[in-house]
């Protein structure tokens, strides 16, 4: 819940520049509802695609101040979130809710991000065996031939918020490569800055990264894009 359609379109105008030789990663951000007309005005043309933090489980109906999957495409949105941490710890978002989500994010060819995390630290086994459930609990209601159209992001809870620090590299990839075995990408997120970065996407099955503080300054999201692009394209 951060920056007013105002502050989200000088974000951009500074942004855009910034990323514009990025060629070899794929870039995206996630407005709040209010700021996605700003980002599909001030990024239609660039290398920055847009998407939402959040969506309804449902096509349309009584739903007051809920937005829903076919708005958010008429929007063009590429990509929206499903299942972050707070939205479960605020809203009481079950598994099945995000699976309901996630199918109309895919009914409206758009790419779901499932946000996944282990709330205490933990070892490499508890941690993947947590987030496994997690994600097939979100992905039932995918084909599995639409897997590859979905994004995974790896949140540890314990690693969101301000004074959190991310895990461990070793602890990420471990998780990654489990995760990789249900045939979608994976990120990370959680505390990525600039300085973690690095050693983060050098792990192999790191596809790459969520940010989230460290995105609203548009110069330290458009330093860990550079390293993004330096790690090199994902492959499927």
């Amino acid at each position: 819940m951060n920056l007013t359609s105002t502050q989200a379109a000088d974000y951009f105008k500074a942004l855009r520049p910034l990323v514009a030789p990025l060629t070899s990663c794929e870039l995206f951000v996630l407005p709040p509802f209010t700021s996605i007309w700003v980002a599909r005005e001030r990024l239609a043309g660039s290398n920055v695609s847009w998407g939402a933090q959040d969506v309804h489980a449902e096509e349309a109906g009584a739903h007051t101040g809920d937005v829903s999957a076919p708005m958010l495409a008429d929007l063009e949105c590429s990509f929206v979130e499903v299942g972050h941490s707070e939205r479960r710890r605020d809203h009481g978002e079950t598994d099945e809710v995000v699976a309901l989500k996630v199918r109309q994010v895919i009914r409206h060819d758009m790419t779901p991000i499932i946000c996944v995390g282990e709330l205490e630290p933990t070892s490499n086994a508890s941690a993947l065996d947590h987030v496994l459930r997690q994600a097939r609990a979100g992905l039932k209601l995918v084909p599995e031939a639409d897997r590859h159209r979905v994004v995974i992001a790896y949140e540890p809870v314990w690693a969101i918020g301000e004074g959190a620090v991310p895990a461990d590299p070793v602890h990420i990839g471990a998780v990654h490569r489990g995760l990789h075995e249900l045939g979608a990408r994976v990120i990370y997120g959680g505390s990525v800055d600039p300085f973690t970065a690095s050693p983060i996407l050098a792990q192999d099955g790191v596809d790459g990264l969520f940010v989230g503080r460290a995105a609203l300054d548009p110069n330290r999201f458009a330093a860990i894009a550079e390293l993004t692009n330096h790690s090199g394209p994902y492959q499927p």
